[in-house]
């Protein structure tokens, strides 16, 4: 059955199905029919009435196209709108005659099935059950169903069931058209089983690829679906049952003789005996392998037993798992997410994704449009774990107990003594042979500087196929600049003096997080001193009403507006303005949001984004802050040290211990700012990249290869290349980058996952947390206590004088509203990244690794961040 036929035809047997034409018969059916040629499973027989069908319909309805079009302009948000505009489509689709060639083709098929039995009639949307999207529970499904007539009505019900309006929002919510997804309808043979429920192929809650979950009730798996009952749950892993609970079940959905269904009470004696014996769940298991296997992943799998046969009613796939990177080999391995690390746990497109991975100084593989180490050789290797837990914990505890916690199980990690793999920084010795001298961190900054000038210059000759060589030559210059051992001996050192400075005051002096202070206005901070420039590019604005004026009416028109730079000369102050926007431009505009990710639009070409901090810059500071802020800070810095430095003199040994430290807090404030420098050089080769590719793609549009110049951004720097050479594109496959990557902005990566699929959350054991409190990592000493603002988009901040910001991860671009707040939280990092390193350079009391900081904590709750002790209190 080809799919063209299809297209015309309004009606299909299931048999004549597959999953070639989910745009004929939607995700349900089209899955329905694979089940059904599937060897040994078995599938209720029945018809699908097709989109075909269906667009006839439509266009038969009064007044849709305009009902659509107020639909789609509506925000996700107005639901009584959607409510009253959803109900009237439903009404009038409802009340549209079914065509009666149509009609009489369901008559005929009914004829041949069986027109007394009893059917289900199931909606099949085009974008449901797909890999990408379940869509589960949107529409509608009607059980035992008699008469061709019922049936015929029941089939329009579905059909209006793509206008409910949990699916209405569903679509405007995710950007999906309401055009482009289309209802077909399943009638199948009706099923009276004896028990009836739900197959997991996969753990849904661990994502553990090995581990089945099976849950069974008595009756239709209505009951089940709906809550009704609390089901038996048994758990299979390597095809045997490792765990089974039966519960009390003491109602079951029951066909109601002559069409419909009913609730019925169970009989007391049958209420807590096994809805499947141990036997049929391994073979109901053994069947749901089978079906995984033929779909190409795991499975929700809808089941009814009949006389102790299995009948598949529906088959899904598990779009909750989070993907797991391919190996080359049957080993386990364990993953370690980057994004943590980066402070960029956001899905990222494919050529981010392959950019980053040329560029990066150790292997890494993609799942779920992130990246992940494989960790396992170091795990392996008895010598080499305890180091890199060490580090690891260090960096993100949360991290550091998935591993202790993995680990401790025993049989997951081989034990290799000769293990080797990809280096990892330790706390060796690296950095104790380089002096404490400034001059090293001013020649690191002038190699970087001259290397970049180099790479600017030659590139710009440079197109064509051409071009794709020069960079992956330029990958290895990238590579080489920041593996320079002198660079990660600058950078350890600064990391070590931080982590003895804290170690050795708490042990001595019972100070907690001692070198937060001692670390304040610490000099060349590259992305301290970005947040107080931007200090300084207020001051400029301020005097002007008209240029503030100006940049309101940017700030209310969305970050979209970004030709404002040429309407300010037209102000009074304008002129001066736009300088001081484009000096900071010219220094800082390769930054963005998610910066690690190529695609991510930078400052540059999308300057609106930070008219919103400048305004929050000019409304909550006096002219000069920057200054003073910074000099403060040295101030504070100097005053600790002295305080620090007297108290140990009067301790035991105290002038040794004295002077030790004194060397400490010299060479904290020697490399600790360098700290941030890499990163910076990294993100200004990145956006010297990526003009050249854009550049690239430009050609390809005008030459009429390419559709739209970010098409590119959903290939892969190989792929690019080709369509380079050959001047071909494949359009089918850029559609499904894009859809991919939509699904995956929907999953949260896990921190640690293995090769199994197992998510591994670790978890802080803490005794020193008040009940109720959220726990994190304390990263900045202080205690503090203001309003939350809870941000997800850097451009939407809002601000006013002792807010508190709370967010999910903040990577440098996020320091401009630092110097605006009072305090930090946010849910991923650690005591050496990037929001940590800048809130204690800035004195803000931060906690970091607050788990679900931004569900928990509302927006406009007055919280206390304890910055010392490392948790949050939520204020009544």
């Amino acid at each position: 059955m080809d799919e063209d036929r299809g297209d015309r035809v309004p009606l299909l047997d299931l048999r004549e199905v597959d999953e070639s034409q989910v745009s004929v018969v939607g995700g349900k059916a089209a899955h329905l029919g694979a089940l059904s040629r599937i060897d040994g499973i078995r599938v209720p027989a029945g018809f699908c009435v097709t989109t075909a069908a269906f667009r006839q319909v439509l266009a038969q309805t009064p007044s849709i196209d305009d009902r659509l079009d107020q639909l789609s302009r509506l925000s996700p948000d107005d639901r009584e709108a959607i409510r009253t505009l959803s109900a009237q489509i439903r009404h009038s689709v409802e009340e549209t005659p079914i065509p009666d060639d149509l009609a009489a083709a369901i008559t005929d098929a009914l004829a041949r099935l069986g027109e007394r039995a009893a059917y289900a009639v199931r909606s099949s949307a085009t974008a449901e059950d797909t890999p990408t999207a379940s869509f589960a529970g949107q529409q509608d499904t009607y059980l035992n169903v008699v008469g061709p007539e019922t049936i015929r009505r029941h089939v329009s019900r579905c059909w209006a069931s793509l206008f409910t309006e949990r699916a209405v929002i569903y679509r405007l919510r995710n950007g999906i058209g309401h055009r482009t997804v289309q209802m077909a309808v399943v009638v199948q043979r009706m099923v009276f089983p004896d028990a009836a429920g739900i197959l997991f192929t996969a753990d849904p809650m661990t994502g553990n690829r090995k581990v089945a979950t099976v849950e069974a009730s008595f009756g239709l798996g209505e009951a089940l679906v709906s809550g009704l009952v609390n089901p038996d749950i048994y758990r299979m892993r390597d095809g045997e049952v490792v765990a089974g609970t039966v519960a009390a079940k003491q109602r079951a959905v029951v066909a109601v003789p002559g069409g419909g269904t009913r609730e019925a009470a169970i009989e007391e004696q049958r209420q807590e005996q096994p809805a499947l014996t141990q036997a049929q769940v391994v073979r109901l298991v053994r069947l749901g392998r089978r079906i995984a296997a033929q779909f190409g992943r795991p499975q929700d799998i809808e089941w009814c037993l009949v006389d102790d046969d299995f009948q598949i009613v529906q088959s899904r796939p598990i779009t909750t798992l989070f993907p797991v990177p391919a190996a080359d080999d049957q080993e386990n391995h364990v993953y370690l997410s980057v994004g943590h690390q980066q402070m960029m746990t956001d899905a990222m497109r494919p050529l981010g994704l392959s950019m980053w991975q040329l560029t990066a100084m150790t292997p890494m593989r993609e799942a779920g449009g992130r990246l992940f180490v494989d960790a396992t050789r170091l795990l392996a290797s008895p010598a080499g774990r305890a180091g890199f837990l060490k580090m690891a914990g260090r960096s993100d505890p949360l991290m550091g107990d998935a591993l202790e916690t993995l680990l401790d199980r025993g049989d997951f990690v081989p034990t290799l003594p000769d293990a080797g793999g990809p280096a990892t920084p330790t706390t060796g010795g690296a950095s104790t042979s380089i002096e404490t001298d400034p001059a090293i961190v001013t020649e690191l900054i002038r190699r970087s500087e001259a290397s970049i000038a180099a790479l600017r210059r030659d590139i710009a000759t440079v197109t064509g196929t051409a071009l794709f060589d020069f960079l992956l030559e330029a990958f290895q210059e990238h590579k080489r600049v920041l593996g320079e051992p002198l660079n990660m001996q600058a950078i350890m050192a600064g990391m070590e003096a931080t982590w003895w400075l804290n170690d050795q005051l708490n042990e001595w002096l019972g100070e907690k997080n001692a070198a937060d202070t001692l670390t304040l206005s610490a000099p060349g901070n590259v992305t301290s001193e970005m947040g107080l420039a931007l200090l300084d590019v207020a001051d400029v604005i301020r005097p002007h009403p008209e240029v503030v004026a100006l940049l309101q009416d940017v700030a209310h028109d969305g970050v979209t507006h970004d030709d404002f730079l040429d309407e300010l000369p037209k102000v009074a102050g304008g002129a001066e303005a736009r300088a001081a926007i484009e000096a900071y431009l010219d220094r800082y505009g390769m930054r963005c949001v998610g910066e690690i990710d190529i695609t991510r639009p930078r400052w540059s070409e999308r300057p609106g984004t930070l008219v919103p901090v400048l305004l929050d810059n000019v409304k909550l500071f006096e002219p000069g802050a920057a200054r003073r802020r910074f000099q403060q800070g040295q101030q504070q810095a100097q005053q600790r040290a002295q305080e620090v430095l007297t108290r140990l003199r009067a301790l035991p040994d105290g002038e040794q211990k004295a002077d030790e430290t004194a060397r400490m807090i010299d060479r904290v404030r020697t490399f600790t700012g360098y700290r941030e420098y890499p990163k910076y050089g990294i993100i200004v080769r990145y956006f010297i990249y990526k003009q050249a590719l854009l550049a690239e793609a430009e050609r390809l549009v005008r030459a009429g290869v390419l559709a739209e110049r970010d098409d590119v951004f959903y290939l892969t720097f190989q792929e690019f290349h080709e369509v380079v050479r050959s001047h071909r594109v494949d359009d089918e496959l850029i559609r499904q980058r894009r859809d991919a990557f939509r699904s995956y902005q929907a999953l949260t990566p896990p921190r640690v996952l293995t090769s199994d699929g197992e998510a591994i959350t670790g978890a802080y054991r803490r005794d020193d947390v008040p009940a109720g409190a959220l726990a994190g990592v304390p990263v900045s000493a202080g205690t503090v206590e203001g309003r939350a603002r809870v941000i997800l988009d850097m451009a939407q901040a809002d601000l006013e004088a002792g807010d508190i910001l709370v967010t999910a991860h903040t990577d440098p671009s996020w320091t401009p509203l630092f110097v605006g707040i009072a305090g930090l939280v946010t849910e991923v990092g650690g005591t050496m990244t990037h929001g940590a390193v800048i809130a204690r350079e800035y004195g803000l009391p931060a906690v970091v690794s607050v788990l679900d900081a931004t569900r928990l904590i509302r927006d406009g709750q007055r919280i206390r961040v304890h910055g010392s002790d490392g948790y949050i209190e939520i204020l009544p």
